[in-house]
């Protein structure tokens, strides 16, 4: 082994400033055979539980979302005792000695847990999940499932479990003993790793829509009702179980018109179990009564579901631009149609129940609160649901160059799919089109600066390029066309990137930026053909330039995305290049891979900063 020379600590500094100046993810473009790593094999020891929370590694915004949801009820303070007269205090009688060991087994007393402790692994606020288990499963894989269930309920989710299973034909004479078994299966599953666990045979819905559903509040044309409905009594074996701190396991067996039980598929009882139990629980919650300290009754159990689960032998939904493997985040506002037209014909032997459950999931965050997401998991990922209600994210954000996702161990086959209500996703290209009252508080709530509106406005007039816009304003990204002196083709400048603090955190950032990356530096892909409403993929990307302050804390965010970026004193330069030029070099050079500058790149940086760094501030 040849010595090397000790580094002083200024020559570091160097050296990590050099890379810091020059950051590229482009030797990772090379790397499109991610090694797929082994299913999620628990240890069997207690400490598994907390490993599965560290491997979540939330940030501080998640935590505080989670402690929102499950966190610990505050107390009214006491009320001040009346004034009354001086306690008089009067001493024990002395206690005879005795001897040591007396004395040891006298003083010795039960242990108690920490309250801190107890407030953690029994949280005030309970709530539930809607859980699909689509079967069959062999026995390893069904305790490898529930054990991940029992994590979820020390956490505070709760699971409604409904049973399906694709053995034998429907409509055959033994299908119902089969049901029935499967329910006993997943009961014993789920006590054998500690929890208590009920199984409900009898029918807790009714076959039909719900009447006056079809004339409900819906404004979507395309949108179904569920095909079963219930009613506040018909929900009390489910709301008994929860009370009684016991999974509830499901059987999908409906009420007909004639009060016969009746199988039913497990989405239509999912369904219609996920509208009835939303518009049960406020008449919960009001007849919940409290105790004389403030707290809430430690049996009481929110009926509102929060999460949907789906779990599966195949994982989520396979994705055209990941080659199959599935996608990460969906906007089901947005993309509901799109995965439809682009699903392969191929997946639906590898992935049977995908476009179905994609209709379940859709129609249950329609009732289920604008905050809750679904998630199809595979019996591969169980961990994967803890890191989910920890974050409420997925397993890997859907907003990174795709040079890392290709070369991301986590995304594999079974990678699991989030999918949110999300919020519908707009182009415009004209100042016009832009309700300037609007975008003036979403950037004004975002960055909680004033805004110069005459001189904002008036330089986007010149300069815009196009704006995309999310939801009614809750997220905005404005791309502008900055001329150059040396060049001819304008620098394309992210000139803003906001997204309302009511709805950081709920997959709108990551929505926005996917729109951004189809409309500048990603087009000309396939995958960027997106109905955004803009140009549909068709066309030459660019690249992408924008600033920021170098104390801003987004930055580790727009490092992640970015390909490169540079410090200028206050400010740091981002940059992201045009996508589709370096996979035509690449696929030219074949295994010579691409170069860190290429020919065209050379003085784009000095370039880039001069013009960047005198665009005026839009700020009062």
């Amino acid at each position: 082994m040849i010595p090397q020379s000790p580094l002083t600590p200024l020559t570091k500094a160097r050296s990590q400033t050099f890379k810091a100046f020059y950051a590229t993810i482009r030797s990772l473009r090379n790397n499109t055979n991610p090694v797929e790593p082994q299913a999620d094999i628990a240890p069997p020891s207690d400490n598994d539980f907390i490993l599965s929370i560290l491997r979540a590694n939330p940030s501080l915004r998640d935590t505080r979302s989670y402690l929102a949801s499950f966190g610990i009820s505050p107390q009214r303070p006491q009320e001040k005792p009346a004034a009354q007269m001086p306690e008089v205090i009067i001493p024990p009688p002395p206690v005879p000695k005795i001897s040591s060991h007396t004395t040891t087994a006298a003083t010795e007393q039960p242990l108690t847990p920490s309250p801190v402790i107890h407030s953690i692994l029994n949280p005030i606020y309970r709530r539930t999940s809607l859980v699909k288990l689509q079967g069959p499963f062999t026995d390893v894989q069904l305790d490898s499932i529930t054990k991940g269930l029992v994590y979820l309920e020390k956490l505070g989710l709760v699971s409604v479990i409904v049973v399906e299973t694709d053995e034998g034909h429907k409509g055959d004479l033994d299908e119902r003993a089969r049901i029935i078994d499967e329910v006993m299966r997943v009961v014993t599953s789920l006590e054998k790793q500690g929890a208590r666990a009920r199984p409900v045979m009898g029918a807790v819905a009714r076959l039909g829509p719900k009447p006056g559903a079809a004339d409900g509040s819906n404004s979507d044309p395309s949108f179904i009702p569920p095909e079963t409905h219930a009613y506040p009594q018909d929900l009390t074996p489910i709301r008994s179980s929860l009370r009684a701190g016991e999974i509830p396991v499901v059987a999908p067996f409906a009420l007909d018109s004639f009060c016969r039980s009746v199988r039913v598929d497990a989405n239509d009882l999912i369904a219609g179990l996920a509208c009835s139990m939303t518009e049960a629980a406020p008449l919960e919650s009001s007849s919940r009564n409290e105790h004389e300290d403030g707290s809430t009754d430690p049996n009481a159990v929110d009926l509102t579901p929060l999460r949907l689960m789906i779990i599966n032998r195949h994982g989520g939904i396979p994705s055209y631009a990941r080659s199959g493997y599935p996608h990460l985040l969906i906007n089901l506002n947005q993309e509901y149609e799109h995965i439809l037209e682009t699903f392969d014909r191929r997946w639906k032997s590898t992935h049977p129940t995908a476009l179905s459950d994609l209709a379940l999931a859709r129609t249950c965050l329609t009732y289920m609160p604008s905050t809750s997401s679904a998630i199809m998991v595979s019996h591969k990922s169980p961990s994967s649901m803890i890191g989910n209600l920890i974050t409420n994210k997925p397993a890997v954000s859907s907003s990174l160059p795709h040079a890392l996702l290709q070369g991301n161990s986590k995304l594999t086959p079974h990678t699991p799919t989030l999918l949110r209500r999300g919020l519908p996703v707009q182009v415009v290209r004209s100042v016009a089109d832009i309700n300037k009252a609007k975008m003036t508080a979403l950037l004004e709530k975002s960055f909680k600066r004033v805004l110069d509106q005459d001189a904002f406005y008036k330089r986007l007039e010149a300069t815009l390029d196009f704006v995309i816009i999310v939801g009614d304003y809750a997220g905005t990204a404005i791309v502008t066309n900055e001329p150059s002196p040396n060049s001819s083709q304008p620098i394309s400048y992210l000139d803003k990137f906001a997204v309302l603090p009511s709805h950081q955190g709920d997959g709108t950032v990551d929505f926005l930026w996917v729109a951004l990356h189809d409309e500048s530096y990603g087009l000309g892909h396939p995958f960027a053909a997106n109905p955004n409403g803009g140009k549909g993929g068709v066309g030459e990307g660019r690249d992408l330039v924008w600033r920021s302050r170098s104390n801003n804390p987004v930055n580790k965010w727009y490092f992640e995305r970015s390909t490169g970026h540079l410090r200028m004193g206050d400010w740091v330069l981002f940059w992201s290049d045009a996508e589709r030029r370096l996979k035509i070099e690449q696929g030219r050079r074949g295994s010579d891979g691409l170069s860190f500058i290429e020919d065209w790149e050379h003085g784009r940086l000095g370039e880039w900063a001069d013009v960047i760094t005198k665009i005026p501030s839009a700020w009062k």
